[in-house]
């Protein structure tokens, strides 16, 4: 386990370090954050807060990675999937940036994209033969969903992708679910690990790869937290997300991810009730969406709300683990 800790250690030292001459590029070159006209009004004032912090996360977590890694297949292709969406969200923010827009790339084209991401992944599912049946605790059943478990990879990692992306606006909230949940993924490999007898070479390289992230996410809260010096943007939250929807393909706890990222699900699900709300009955559930804005409305701080997003990330990262102890190390494939 040296080898998890040495990881997450190395991956926070260069973030840490790194982190005040990436910030002071960013503002050199002017790569600041456009605010929406539509947001909560004080968001007015972090207008040109240095974006694309994800490049700072992503280049720390590459680094502790290769360093430490057994490169087996599975790691490799979670990391691929991290840098791919994170490359995703930087075009993203790029667009913004340049254009001075609060808006970037379209969504129609990141869901091409990720499509392309998902068929690489399927091409490492099929050379680690990896069962398309997906295991459903408490009723301990595993139907066999044959090709669609291909479609079902999409949704995994779009819906892991886009939910972190949903969560983030508010400083520190992203960084901070988004390190509780890749704990929780990192731990859950770290005990198939010593469950397996040290024989699973696999589950040590995904915890490697979980702790290299989880170090460079804290580097980046030491400057994300309120009031924050930088964003991670689209970038940050794109990699992040998709990272944890591949971790749950490779460590074949795909149903366990709703709970793991039950923060980034509950995001995800105010703006979609949101919407419907608004279109179909002309009301609106909440003042804003996703949900944290609607807090932010009802006056509450934003390091309220990240302190109590936090907490109940943890309390589902808690309750994710105690699942997979409870059903899953019988199970896996």
């Amino acid at each position: 386990m040296v080898r998890v800790l040495l990881a997450a250690i190395i991956a926070m030292i260069i973030s840490i370090l790194l982190g005040p001459r990436f910030i002071a590029f960013m503002r050199r070159n002017e790569f600041g954050q456009q605010i929406r006209e539509e947001g909560p009004e004080h968001h007015v004032a972090k207008q040109g807060t240095p974006v694309m912090g994800g490049l700072l996360i992503m280049f720390a977590a590459s680094i502790a990675f290769l360093a430490l890694s057994r490169y087996t297949l599975p790691a490799l292709t979670v990391f691929g999937v991290a840098l791919a969406c994170a490359g995703i969200g930087f075009i993203d923010d790029f667009i913004k940036v340049t254009h001075r827009r609060s808006l970037g790339l379209s969504g129609r084209w990141k869901l091409l994209l990720l499509g392309f991401i998902t068929v690489g992944i399927g091409f490492a599912v099929h050379d680690e033969h990896l069962k398309t049946s997906v295991y459903i605790p408490v009723l301990n059943v595993r139907p066999n969903l044959w090709w669609f478990w291909y479609v079902l990879i999409f949704l995994v990692v779009a819906g892991a992708a886009n939910g972190v992306n949903l969560t983030d606006g508010i400083d520190g909230l992203a960084a901070g679910t988004g390190i509780i949940a890749l704990v929780s993924f990192t731990a859950i490999n770290v005990l198939t690990y010593i469950r397996t007898g040290s024989g699973d070479p696999r589950s040590l390289d995904l915890a490697i790869l979980g702790g290299a992230l989880v170090g460079a996410s804290i580097g980046f809260l030491w400057f994300n937290a309120f009031p924050a010096e930088v964003f991670m943007g689209d970038t940050g939250s794109m990699g992040i997300g998709g990272a944890l929807g591949a971790f749950a393909v490779f460590s074949k706890v795909e149903v366990l991810l709703l709970v793991v990222g039950g923060i980034f699900l509950i995001a995800a699900l105010s703006v979609i009730l949101q919407v419907f709300s608004f279109k179909f009955l002309g009301k609106r559930v909440f003042l804003m969406a996703p949900i944290q804005h609607h807090f932010e409305m009802k006056a509450w701080s934003e390091t309220k709300i990240m302190v109590r997003f936090w907490i109940v990330a943890a309390i589902l990262g808690a309750a994710a683990f105690g699942i997979y102890y409870q059903y899953y190390l019988d199970f896996r494939p």
